[in-house]
């Protein structure tokens, strides 16, 4: 297993290049965090691994696979799953109906089984139905299974959004801010599921993330990037001292500051 492996990605919007020949790799099993200020080019480099974007230059690989070679909607199929800024729910279906989306990539059926819903395809909803009711459980969303989307609290969406992505059994999971909106107790707990979602699950985690509390407590490595380009890359405490980052967040006067 090679994990994620990005090489000299380049991407260009007109006369503005949002990333500049970014190369990482996520090793796996590893939570990977890549920080910066608004417009540094993140959300892009997760579009490009999910093939939203096509890159004018470098190389993206997961496991071997070259991602480039792939359209959007076969990247679910190589394992990988993600959560977006904006949660992208089902407002009227409830949890359970949510999850089960989740688990379309592992439908073995087809549209003549399903009509006759012949034993496999009962045998196919009973295997969907359990590995959801596990996803359920490891978040604790229980009292909320059978009540729709549109009831809940924001919060209490954002962790649907990620059982959604965890129903699919990815081996690489990217998760877009997913501490944005929520509350301090909310936040903690988020951190505990990332950190059981790698070392229990043995998912590779890729995150989004401006809450620099969270990017510390879960985080084994960190990118910061501004305009597009690397700042630096180490622990979470290298890369939050590291003059470039600082100068970037806080601007100039503060790097002199903090270095004297």
């Amino acid at each position: 297993m090679s994990g994620l492996v990005l090489n000299g990605i380049t991407k260009r919007f007109g006369g503005l290049t949002a990333v500049d020949t970014v190369t990482f790799t996520v090793e796996p099993g590893e939570v990977f965090a890549l920080v910066g200020p608004n417009g540094a080019g993140k959300s892009t480099v997760f579009n490009v691994i999910s093939r939203f974007y096509t890159p004018e230059e470098g190389t993206a690989s997961f496991d071997g696979e070259d991602l480039l070679a792939h359209p959007a909607h076969d990247i679910a199929g190589l394992g990988i799953a993600r959560t977006f800024q904006n949660i992208e729910l089902f407002e009227q279906a409830t949890v359970l109906q949510n999850l089960l989306v989740g688990r379309h990539r592992h439908r073995k059926t087809n549209v003549l089984s399903d009509l006759f819903h012949l034993p496999s395809v009962r045998r196919d909803e009973r295997a969907h139905r359990a590995a959801v009711e596990d996803v359920i459980d490891f978040l604790d969303l229980q009292p909320h299974r059978d009540r729709p989307i549109a009831g809940l609290p924001y919060g209490v969406r954002k962790v649907v959004e990620l059982g959604r992505a965890l129903a699919t059994q990815p081996r690489l999971l990217l998760l877009d801010e997913p501490a944005s909106g929520l509350s301090v107790e909310e936040t903690q707990d988020m951190a505990f599921w990332i950190e059981d979602i790698a070392k229990q699950m043995g998912i590779t985690v890729l995150m989004v993330e401006h809450d620099m509390g969270l990017v510390s407590a879960v985080a084994n490595r960190v990118m910061a990037l501004a305009d597009g380009r690397e700042l630096a890359t180490g622990t979470a405490a290298e890369v939050q001292s590291h003059p470039a980052v600082i100068e970037a967040y806080l601007g100039t006067g503060n790097v002199r500051k903090v270095a004297g």
